[in-house]
């Protein structure tokens, strides 16, 4: 039954996106820039295949196998949730391009498909990723392709109007990615908390042996090879680019140095194990997420890297147990202390950097970061303003969001049998 409840939930959909490609998807011609709304600003990056195709490559990679392999390292769930994190991406990204299509590339009834697109639904996929991280082994994938077609709905819904009608700067996608993602996916896992899985819980944590740390070696490399082009995709032009990508790797190698300070310090072991230096890496790039392209030196990437860092462990050791029996909050792979609070770490900064926004101290980077503070028609205390509300009104739509989608999830037509405990493993892959 569980086969052909997620074989017929494959076809309908995919019938689905074929036939609303059919109608509404084309190729963007060459001259994509006089297709953009203004509010993409289009008009001020570069549009040139040049550095479009390498970044695309990149993120795709990124968002396939450096976020599949995050998972790897989960004994009992990993076969299974890799195989749906490659589910995820191949329906989340069709989806996404629709959805987007018709907020960003809609012109004269039609939706024009490029790279940018692309990088735009991987970047929509990522938080999805990043959700499943928080209800894995309380989900069955029929509900995964469920949370995945109301989430991408609502990420882009909420990066519309953070990014669109509000103006906010986050190009590494602090809020829209990390936050939203991790938030959303802990309410929905509130939302499906049920008591008699919590000595389940206790049985998979022991069941994470150290011969697995190898998913997490591989997944870590990933991470650091592509995520600075993942944070650095909307900074295309020359002079934007390398700040993002130099400010990552600052930040990664100051979070992955905290991490072996503290570490010792809160367990037994005297060096850290591989997934803990994961999550350091994890949450130095979450942090540079809004900030990555503001930081016009180098210590503040350290700075700001070296408190991610040292926040995600702490995390682990205090917030987690409390997220669990106090609030009833099952987070699987740590996605609060990995991508929630360093992310709004990176917001807190990030609103932080704008208010020292001035041409003297940005140059002509000014334009590219911030338009409407550099064109006079805000002030950088109004475009911090908008940097700071932006932070509550993502956690706002993350809330309700994960509330509606869990609440859908928790039907009892969606739910598997209690002999199955959810897990699904061998309905996608032989354990």
């Amino acid at each position: 039954a569980s086969r052909l409840r997620l074989s017929g939930l494959c076809f309908l959909l995919q019938i689905l996106n074929i036939l609303l490609f059919a109608v509404f998807a084309r190729y963007s011609p060459e001259s994509s820039s006089s297709l953009c709304f203004p509010q993409l600003n289009c008009s001020r990056r570069n549009q040139d295949s040049g550095f479009q195709h390498p970044r695309f490559r990149d993120i795709h990679l990124q968002v396939l196998l450096g976020f599949g392999l995050l998972v790897a390292f989960l004994g009992r769930y990993g076969p299974g949730s890799v195989a749906i994190s490659i589910l995820i991406v191949s329906f989340a990204i069709q989806w996404a391009i629709l959805i987007q299509g018709f907020l960003y590339f809609f012109l004269n009834g039609k939706i024009y498909v490029g790279a940018r697109s692309m990088i735009s639904a991987d970047f929509c996929t990522a938080a999805v990723l990043i959700s499943t991280g928080a209800v894995l082994g309380r989900v069955n994938p029929v509900q995964m392709l469920l949370l995945t077609l109301l989430e991408v709905t609502l990420c882009s819904l909420n990066e519309y109007i953070l990014l669109s009608l509000m103006g906010v700067s986050d190009s590494g996608r602090s809020l829209t990615v990390h936050i939203f993602g991790a938030y959303f996916g802990l309410v929905v896992s509130r939302i499906l908390h049920q008591p008699h899985m919590d000595k389940r819980k206790r049985e998979d944590q022991q069941d994470m042996g150290h011969q697995l740390d190898v998913f997490a070696v591989v997944g870590t490399i990933y991470l650091w090879t592509f995520w600075p082009s993942f944070i650095s995709a909307t900074t295309v032009h020359d002079s934007a680019e390398p700040w993002a990508v130099l400010n990552t790797y600052f930040s990664l190698v100051a979070s992955t140095i905290a991490t072996f300070i503290l570490s010792p310090v809160l367990y037994e072991e005297s060096t850290p194990r591989m997934v803990q230096i994961q999550d350091a890496t994890l949450a130095g790039a979450a942090v540079m997420g809004m900030a990555g392209e503001m930081l016009v030196t180098p210590f503040g990437a350290l700075i700001a890297g070296f408190l991610a860092g040292l926040i995600c462990p702490l995390g682990f050791r205090f917030f987690s147990p409390v997220l669990h029996s106090r609030l009833k909050i099952q987070d699987t792979c740590g996605v609060h202390n990995v991508h929630g609070l360093p992310g709004i770490l990176g917001a807190l900064l990030g609103v932080l950097l704008t208010l020292l926004a001035t041409a003297d101290t940005f140059g002509d980077r000014l334009e590219l970061v911030f338009p409407l503070v550099a064109q006079g028609s805000r002030t950088a205390a109004d475009q911090a303003f908008l940097q700071l509300c932006a932070l509550p009104l993502t956690l706002l739509l993350a809330t309700l969001g994960g509330c509606l989608t869990g609440a859908v999830l928790k039907t009892k037509a969606l739910r598997s049998p209690p002999d199955k405990g959810n897990l699904e493993n061998t309905v996608l892959w032989e354990v």
